[in-house]
């Protein structure tokens, strides 16, 4: 590929980041759940390590591929001390008033065996399977109080499995996938136009709950795979969930919370290219809001933009491309 060309066809929703106080806690949740580490980076000058956990086995889509490489990936960001600092918490992006990010979500084999396994484990739920009218869904707690959404990957499937039955099934957690990350925007028109036209996501399904007043909407980088003809997407790793609530577009004082103003949680999503310099000159002509230009600061090799709701959205290399590692 020429220095000057980019190619959004190429691009990968690479991970999403989140802050946690604990990350030996933390990484043992996540590595339940049946990912592993694919990279840990460290900066004791800045006092803070990074670890990125995926799905690294057989079947797995990104298995074997260098970190940025891959989709579908959480980033840990663990800044030294809080683990001992008793009262350090972070916002899980879901209580009034510092709602933004939602929940990352997990695909799983069997559901109500792989929830019976987190219970059995000891880890709490914010909602489970039998609670409210969704039961094909539910909602575990990480170690900080991150929502994690589990899904079935079998398609028709409503979770519904007769309990008894589903006490003989063993949930595999090497089959599980990174679904998606779900994040609540203001304008889906706007939000939308975004993520596509610029970012070159494409819309995989659309779910309208007008009874409910909000609409889903479910994108990503369909590869070699292509969109699901029948909107079906739980096998697929790194989509992106925007959740729009009617009317908050109107209300010219509405805004989400992008946690990372106080209180911090999330961080961001992060995109990988093919050419990152390319890739940058391309947003700078399409007249995106920066956070973060390749110029600015120490890190030359990531840029941040930020999309209409304010959210960073990272710019890194894929390896793949540059034949050599971004850190």
């Amino acid at each position: 590929m020429a220095a000057t060309t980019t190619d959004t066809n190429n691009y990968k929703f690479n991970h999403s980041m989140i802050r946690v106080k604990d990350p030996k806690e933390s990484v043992k949740f996540y590595e339940f759940l049946g990912m592993k580490v694919i990279k840990r980076l460290q900066f004791p000058e800045s006092k803070f390590d990074l670890y990125f956990l995926g799905y690294d086995g057989a079947g797995a889509p990104s298995a074997g591929r260098s970190t940025f490489d891959r989709q579908g990936l959480i980033e840990l960001t663990h800044n030294y001390g809080t683990e001992t600092d008793p009262h350090y918490k972070v916002n899980n992006g879901n209580a009034e008033p510092h709602r933004g990010f939602g929940h990352v979500c997990v695909a799983v084999d069997h559901i109500r065996a792989a929830c019976a396994r987190l219970e059995d484990a000891g880890y709490r739920f914010q909602k489970r399977l039998e609670d409210g009218r969704m039961r094909h869904i539910a909602f575990a707690l990480d170690p900080d109080g991150y929502w994690v959404e589990i899904i079935s990957l079998r398609s028709g499937s409503k979770g519904a499995d007769d309990p008894e039955e589903a006490k003989a099934l063993v949930s595999d957690p090497g089959t599980y996938r990174m679904n998606h990350t779900m994040i609540r925007v203001k304008d889906a028109e706007k939000s939308l136009k975004f993520y596509q036209e610029v970012l070159g996501m494409s819309l995989f399904r659309t779910s309208e709950q007008p009874a409910a007043k909000f609409n889903l909407y479910f994108l990503g980088y369909p590869g070699e795979r292509g969109v699901p003809a029948d909107g079906f997407s739980a096998e697929y790793e790194g989509l992106l969930e925007l959740t729009w609530n009617y009317g908050t577009e109107k209300d010219p004082d509405f805004k989400y919370h992008d946690g990372n103003a106080e209180p911090q949680g999330f961080g961001h999503i992060c995109v990988s290219v093919d050419n990152l310099e390319a890739a940058c000159a391309r947003f700078e002509s399409l007249g995106v809001g920066w956070k973060k230009r390749l110029t600015e600061g120490r890190m030359k090799n990531v840029a941040f933009v930020l999309d209409p709701d304010g959210y960073w959205v990272e710019i890194v290399q894929n390896e793949s491309f540059s034949g050599k590692e971004n850190f």
